[in-house]
């Protein structure tokens, strides 16, 4: 049942996103900007939470040695991401929408645009590349607990993660890319279930109930 409870947990965010890139405008005019500007403000507290993917099996992890720094390195790359991916969501998406939905009927919408889009698009690679950074170092602190269990569903989120620099959540490789992170959250909470502490888990455990 724990198992069960984290990949729901784990896979929830990027369920919702996936369809939320089907509903998605696949271009911002005046006559999708309003849904463009709404999509984007209800996806703000969304996009986030695709790090639970990482935090669930992370918690509690072990302090001493390298498993423990790269659970920091981890946890700071998730911070990174949630923080620089929402100001792409504000810049590109709502603000971009907003001032589109405003602008004067005859204004040409390049320069509405590009400038948002560009510091969005800035913004969301920065983001993405510490997500990235927060894969591989997850899969560096669950190694000596958890061994190769760990590896099909660590490849595919760096798959995920490197589809997401560029896709965003736009049907079709948007959409497939979120899918892409369940998938793989959900092989990463498989593959941290149910097993025993080894290794350097072993030897904290034994510390703590001295």
């Amino acid at each position: 049942m724990l198992t069960i409870r984290n990949i729901a947990l784990a896979t929830t965010a990027p369920l919702v996103l996936a369809v939320a890139g089907i509903a998605h405008p696949h271009g911002l005019s005046r006559s999708t900007a309003s849904d463009w500007t709404q999509l984007h403000i209800v996806l703000l507290p969304v996009f986030p939470l695709l790090t639970v993917g990482l935090l669930v099996p992370l918690w509690h992890r072990p302090r001493p040695g390298l498993a423990g720094f790269a659970t920091v390195v981890a946890w700071a790359g998730a911070f990174g991401y949630a923080a620089f991916y929402t100001g792409l969501d504000a810049v590109a998406g709502i603000a971009a929408g907003t001032a589109v939905e405003h602008v004067g009927a005859t204004a040409d919408l390049g320069p509405v645009k590009r400038p948002l889009y560009d510091t969005g698009e800035m913004l969301g690679q920065v983001g993405v590349y510490a997500l990235i950074g927060a894969i591989a170092a997850t899969a560096v602190a669950l190694f000596p607990k958890h061994g190769v269990r760990i590896l099909p569903g660590t490849l595919v989120l760096l798959g995920a993660g490197w589809s997401f620099v560029d896709s965003h959540i736009f049907w079709p490789r948007g959409v497939w890319t979120m899918f892409g992170f369940a998938l793989g959250f959900a092989l990463l909470a498989w593959g941290t279930a149910d097993s025993g502490p080894t290794g350097t888990d072993d030897k904290a455990s034994r510390r703590q109930r001295c």
